[in-house]
Parts: C-alpha cells; structure tokens; sequence
C-alpha cells in the first residue's frame, strides 16, 4: 500500500504485540474541540477570541494549543497525537483548562455547548478568507456560530483513508446522536437535539458523502466541487469525514462538542476503532455498504432531531430502531477491535453511563427547567438560558486543573467590536 511521501510526525502509527499474536498498528487519535467564550452571568457570547489570544506564541505540535475560529465568540483547542483514552482524556482536560484560564483573564469562561442558547449578534474574526466567506454565504456564514467536535486518527496513506471514509459513512449519524448539545439556538427552543447540525448543513459541501471507490475518484469529485465555483478552496470541503489536508489522518466531523471531557474522549475512542475496523475489512475484502447517500442524510437528520430520546435509523437496514439498541448495535460492530486494544470494557461502562444520563442536550434543557424555574414545554426565559450556559461553564472544566481557579476573576472585558 502507498504511504504518504515525507510523511509528519505529528500522526504517527505506534507498534504494538496485541492479541493478535503478532505486531500491530495502534493508531493514534486527536481532537479538535470548538468551545463558546461566554459571560458567566448573562451566558452571552463574547467577542474576545482576538483578546485571548493576542500575542501568544505557537504551541509545538507536541502540546495542546488553542486557536482562532470562524468567528470571535469561540475559541478552538487541539490536542496532541494520543495513543489511550487515559491520555486523550489528560490532554482535553489541558486544553479547555487552558483555554478557560485565558479567558477568565477577560472576565469570561469558556462552555462547552454547540450552539449559543441566548441570541446574540456575532462577530467573524478578522482574516481576508474568512471575509470573503461572509461576502460569498451571507446568512449563512453570518450566523455561522456553531462548536464542532473533529476527530482526527492516522492512516497510513490516503488511499487507506478513502478506503476508512467509504466504510464508516454509514454509521457516523450515531456519533451525532450521542454527542448532540444544542437544542437552543438564538434564544428559542428547536425541537433538536442536535440543531448545529441543521445550522451547519447549510453549508454547499457538508453533510454525508456518496462511496468514493479509489483516491482518485476522491480527488476528482474535490477537483469538480472547485471547478463549480461555488466553494472558494479546499477547506470548504465540508464532508461528515475526509481526508485531512494537513495531516496524515482521517478526519470525522460530525459530532457536537460534548459538554463533558469523558464523553469526549470516548467518542474518539469509538472513531479509531470505526477507522481501524474499516481498515481490516478493507484487508478482508469486505466492500463497503452501498447505502444511497439519500438514506444518509436521513439517518443524520433523524439522529439530529431526537438524539437519544427516540428512534435512530439503524445503519444495516435504516429502518426506526429505539436509540440505545442502535448505540449498542454499533459497539458491537467495533468490538473486536476494542477488545484487541484493550478498550472494550471502558468504552461499554462509557457508553452505558451516557445512556442512562443522557447527551448533553437533554442536561441543557434539564437545567433550563432546574434553576431557570421553566415548566417543560414552556419557552425559555433569559434567565433559564443564562443558567444552561453557566451550568455548561461549569461542566466544562470540570475535572480539569481549571477547578483549583479560585481566585476573584477581573472585571469583564468589553466587546471590541459594536
């Protein structure tokens, strides 16, 4: 199999003996978690991605490090290349105490919700590429707010990762079910689970892919989507996975942020062992499912709109099946490989506990009813919204070094911009 030419460091495959009696690739895994910057009291979006992270130095592809995002109310955390649940867990836990210390520098906190439950005017960071996408996409772009969860595990080349992204479309709507956190957008209920979803399918390229085949076919829809003009680069492939252009990885985008770090972890725990089990089917001869990217789109609006409160489709037939029994269904699938990696057991007590809390939509609106004094089914008042952000707040760090933060925070910056 062809491997990439002067491949990076940043993604590489660690030997392991495993049960399998000989050597074998564990593959590494890494995360990109987009988190809201938010007034503690108001739960309002705040503007200060530029504050927080002016005049900081680039962190080493070694370390965890933060970043900018579309838009100025939010902040982006990488993690380094991990090899464990344990480690991940460790390095998520480092990035959103590091991003919640910039940002109490300013007066704000850090929550890890997909979309802002309170209406708010949004800001786009400033950068000419990101400027011209507002031109091009207008409201689009404008209310573009929205914190994804991205999973990025190694592959030795991109043809392997072709062969992962034919093999996994099928299932990734269940990743959406049971990270969905959003289901208040701009101050109203939605009805969703997952509402990011919806907000971010609006975009041309996004969504479920057809099966590619080959890296060539691959590469020459890419090269037809550009030539259509409608996109501007690259970047604006937004596939539910794809091939990273920057890394030797395949990247899985579908996923909510998830309000806490554990559920976080293992949902990439689940990713790599998606991508690892593709890979031997792929070595087995196994084709990928042929399921019409219409049925796709199907299961992800569904896994979208009740999350784990009803049905899902289930990804052999996609036909309703009550949400845990697909959820279980697909830890099955996985299993073997789980079992080889020594991750079974965690990853069956994780999900089992996520079942029977709930995602993090259902905590969301749990919480607008708890503190904010709101009959379910009634809209939701300023103050409920501002308790679902706070609580969020909260959650978010929870576990992390950020709780041993006690001194006073300073006063609030204010927003730079009108």
């Amino acid at each position: 199999m062809a491997r990439w030419t002067n491949p990076p460091s940043l993604c590489p495959l660690s030997v392991f003996t495993g049960c399998r009696g000989a050597e074998w690739s564990m593959r590494t895994f890494g995360v990109e978690e987009e988190l809201l910057i938010v007034d503690p009291a108001t739960g309002e979006p705040l503007a200060l991605a530029d504050a927080i992270l002016s005049g900081r130095e680039p962190a080493p592809t070694t370390a965890t490090s933060l970043s900018y995002e579309f838009k100025l109310e939010q902040i982006e955390t990488q993690t380094r290349p991990c090899h464990s649940y344990g480690e991940l867990l460790q390095q998520i836990h480092r990035g959103r105490a590091m991003a919640n210390e910039a940002a109490r520098q300013h007066g704000a906190r850090v929550a890890a919700i997909a979309t802002s439950p309170l209406a708010s005017n949004t800001h786009t960071t400033p950068d000419p590429r990101y400027a011209a996408m507002l031109d091009r996409f207008g409201i689009i772009a404008t209310e573009q707010l929205t914190c994804g969860f991205h999973v990025h595990t190694s592959v030795e080349s991109p043809e392997e990762g072709v062969v992962v992204l034919d093999h996994i479309r099928d299932k990734l709507a269940v990743l959406t079910a049971l990270t969905a956190n959003s289901p208040f957008w701009r101050g109203l209920p939605t009805g969703f689970d997952s509402y990011r979803t919806q907000a971010w399918n609006r975009w041309p390229t996004a969504g479920p892919s057809a099966v590619f085949g080959s890296l060539t076919a691959y590469r020459r829809i890419v090269k037809r989507l550009l030539e259509t003009g409608v996109i501007m680069d690259e970047g604006m492939i937004y596939f539910d996975a794809r091939i990273s252009m920057n890394h030797p990885t395949v990247e899985v985008r579908v996923a909510d942020v998830s309000l806490r770090s554990e559920d976080a972890a293992l949902i990439a725990v689940l990713v790599r062992a998606l991508v690892e089990t593709a890979s031997l089917e792929m070595l087995d001869g196994v084709d990928p499912t042929a399921v019409p990217t219409a049925l796709l789109r199907m299961a992800s609006w569904q896994a979208s709109n009740s999350g784990l409160r009803g049905d899902l489709l289930d990804f052999g037939d996609f036909r309703p099946q009550p949400a845990a029994e697909v959820v279980w269904a697909l830890v099955d699938y996985v299993s073997p490989v789980l079992d080889d990696q020594g991750e079974l057991d965690l990853v069956k007590a994780g999900i089992a506990e996520l079942l029977r809390r709930g995602n993090g939509a259902r905590e969301q609106r749990e919480t607008a009813v708890r503190y904010g004094h709101v009959q379910p089914g009634s809209p939701p008042t300023n103050q409920a919204l501002a308790a679902v952000v706070g609580h969020a707040a909260k959650v978010t760090v929870r576990g992390s070094a950020a709780d041993a933060y006690k001194e006073p925070a300073p006063l609030l910056t204010r927003v730079r911009r009108p």
